[in-house]
């Protein structure tokens, strides 16, 4: 025995060996990789859609007479925007100004809030939100309730619709909704993490198995092909999405992060608010997104140099299939950080060429 923790497996992990899946190990879990390969079913999200498994995040619910005014404290968006129905990206911050995470807010109503958050940080997030919970709230950490899909791409919307009597049409972006899904109850939320259009769909752990079936063979005919975390996290890319752990951790403003439009200011009092607002007047550096001069690939970690010298560091790069281009992130000082800079990145003891460009790299056609 080697006393390494066991690894994590979503309820629809023998759906997945039986479909030849490639496996990775993340966040403490055994998820797919790829089914198809990694360039198939990025290309099938960008031009049909893909299905993903996504049951590692974490939820979080809050609930309570001062569910409203807790949620409002310990996230940096504006809560009072929200509405039953309605959600929002946001961000937990530690009080000296750095990400606890990112995280999506979902208003069921006043005194009911539901939090999707990373997979890697939803015990610490969980921790976080009880550390300065001091209103009539309660607090619970409810990953294992449910399974999560996510349906992506331009035929997302087709597709969906064959399995639920709700007007799809109708539901804007960051809008949800508590209705059926091929008769399994479901929470269906126009939101997601490839720069598509596309469904997030919560189900009861029972019943996600089923569902994952019956979304794959209705989707057949449209497109549809089940992807893996190596496609997600390429797409992701692509549309410029920062990743926990990568572009943000709690070394990290959001300032620095390209996510300054996340603060509220004027809507009171929240954790952080005032290392933030130090934060905003002192930005030495600041996300950016780079394509290269060639097809090789910039990792996470490799230097990135502006005029011959160190200037700072690759967050996450790939190739991007769609584009035919090598792209990434890294961080630059403000004053290096405008598109049509030229960088160049050391790659296995060879500089690359390249330039800051602005971001997405990709914006999808709606």
């Amino acid at each position: 025995m080697n006393g390494a923790p066991a690894l994590h497996r979503t309820p629809l992990y023998d759906l997945h060996r039986q479909a030849g899946a490639r496996w990775v190990h993340f966040a403490g879990w055994e998820l797919p990789l790829e089914f198809s390969g990694i360039l198939d079913e990025h290309r099938a999200v960008r031009e049909a859609a893909g299905l993903f498994d996504v049951s590692h995040m974490g939820e979080i619910e809050i609930r309570g007479p001062e569910a409203f005014e807790l949620v409002n404290e310990i996230t940096v968006n504006d809560v009072r925007r929200l509405y039953p129905g309605k959600a929002q990206y946001s961000a937990l911050i530690y009080e000296h100004g750095g990400f606890v995470d990112d995280l999506v807010v979902h208003m069921v109503a006043q005194d009911w809030f539901f939090l999707c958050v990373n997979a890697a940080n939803q015990h610490k997030d969980y921790q976080h939100i009880l550390r300065y919970n001091r209103r009539r709230a309660t607090v619970e950490l409810t990953s294992d309730r449910y399974v999560q899909l996510a349906l992506q791409g331009p035929r997302a919307q087709e597709i969906l619709q064959r399995l639920t009597s709700v007007d799809l049409a109708g539901l804007r972006p960051f809008h949800f909704v508590d209705t059926e899904v091929a008769n399994v109850a479901a929470r269906v939320a126009r939101t997601g993490y490839t720069g598509e259009d596309g469904f997030e769909i919560y189900v009861d752990p029972a019943q996600g198995p089923q569902l994952w079936t019956i979304l794959l063979e209705i989707g057949r005919d449209y497109g549809l092909k089940p992807c893996g975390l190596g496609a997600r996290n390429n797409l992701r890319l692509e549309a410029g999405l920062p990743l926990y752990g990568h572009e943000i951790d709690a070394s990290t403003s959001p300032f620095e992060a390209g996510l300054g439009w996340l603060v509220k200011f004027d809507k009171g009092d929240f954790i952080g608010r005032r290392a933030l607002e130090q934060a905003q007047q002192r930005v030495s550096r600041r996300l950016v997104g780079f394509e290269l001069h060639s097809r090789a690939i910039a990792r996470e970690g490799y230097e990135v140099l502006v005029d011959g010298r160190p200037a700072g560091w690759v967050t996450s790069g790939t190739f991007s299939p769609v584009l035919d281009k090598s792209i990434g992130l890294c961080y630059l000082p403000w004053d290096k950080a405008q598109p049509g800079q030229a960088i160049q990145v050391l790659i296995r003891g060879r500089l690359v060429d390249g330039v800051v460009v602005a971001t997405p790299f990709y914006r999808a056609r709606r």
